[in-house]
């Protein structure tokens, strides 16, 4: 097996196992079976983590040298099909909580007390509104996409490893503004989730037509190739590239937009609809202070209960 797909499939592994240990110490906690949502869940991100080994360890990471429409078919795994999954799964807790509780209570509180982790406190703030994130999210993609970028990313492993990462890391980020994942919670009320996600969709639809329509190869890499499988030109294979990321790369996205406005309409013909139509393009509340210290109290305190 190739070193580029062993640290992929050694980090899925990784990752399943402690949510599986983690998912069986909630149920030994808990006295019960876990319920039905959570086995969903659960379902739900290792759907995301099959995902991930379909894009990065089997015969569509080999192609992607050689078809540019093939790498762009891994970018679309990674960023609309195995980003909602696992936010969908939301395996946080479940992969957190079989580590031994001393490391736990550790990394908790330098996370949530310690100075040097400030930076990093403020841009897990910052990331998680949805504003910053569909920017990250945007630049992001467009970066990745920039010709001497690009060119730099598939000649070196650790920076394609990145480009990856920053795909799978900043998609989940998008996505959990529209989806919850415990213990995130989205904040957008409906409509704004639809308004969101056809949004953050817009640069993508605006790359891909940049693709399509270039009248000539715009990625070095592709172009140089003496011979393609299947015998097309490096202009026909960019165009069919652009042709995935705007059509399959729009899918999940076009799914979750009609699904949210079905479910508006439906509660919309339940109730009053001029009330509720003004309700929903409202922010949704946030939930009352859980008890505990008194106000005014660190919020640190509060990022290290959740961790712990």
């Amino acid at each position: 097996m190739p070193v580029g797909a062993a640290v992929p499939l050694a980090l899925v592994l990784l990752a399943a196992a402690l949510h599986v240990l983690g998912e069986r110490r909630a149920t030994r906690l808990l006295g019960r079976p876990r319920s039905s949502r959570d086995r969903w869940r659960a379902a739900s991100f290792y759907a995301g983590l099959a995902t991930i080994l379909a894009a990065l360890v089997s015969p569509i990471d080999d192609l992607s040298e050689k078809l540019f429409w093939v790498h762009m078919t891994q970018h679309v795994l990674l960023l609309t099909v195995a980003a909602p999954l696992i936010a969908l799964g939301a395996p946080w807790s479940s992969m957190w909580r079989p580590l031994p509780l001393g490391l736990r209570r550790t990394v908790a509180r330098q996370i949530s007390r310690s100075r040097p982790c400030a930076p990093l406190r403020a841009l897990g703030h910052l990331l998680g509104r949805p504003a910053p994130a569909s920017i990250a999210f945007n630049v992001n993609l467009v970066l990745w996409h920039i010709p001497a970028i690009y060119a730099h990313a598939i000649g070196d492993g650790p920076i394609h490893d990145l480009e990856h990462t920053t795909f799978l890391v900043f998609g989940v980020l998008l996505w959990a503004q529209v989806i919850d994942s415990p213990p995130l919670r989205a904040r957008l009320s409906a409509l704004w989730r639809v308004a969101y996600m056809v949004g953050a969709s817009i640069v993508s639809w605006v790359l891909s037509l940049v693709i399509i329509f270039a009248s000539s190869p715009l990625y070095e890499h592709y172009a140089d190739l003496a011979h393609r499988p299947g015998g097309i030109s490096a202009l026909a294979d960019q165009q069919i590239a652009g042709g995935v990321m705007l059509v399959p790369g729009s899918i999940a996205a076009s799914l979750y937009v009609f699904i949210q406005l079905y479910r508006w309409i439906a509660n919309d013909e339940r109730s009053d609809p001029p009330r509720d139509a003004a309700r929903a393009l409202l922010p949704v509340p946030a939930p009352p202070p859980a008890p505990g210290p008194a106000a005014g109290a660190p919020a640190g305190r509060e990022l290290e209960r959740t961790l712990v």
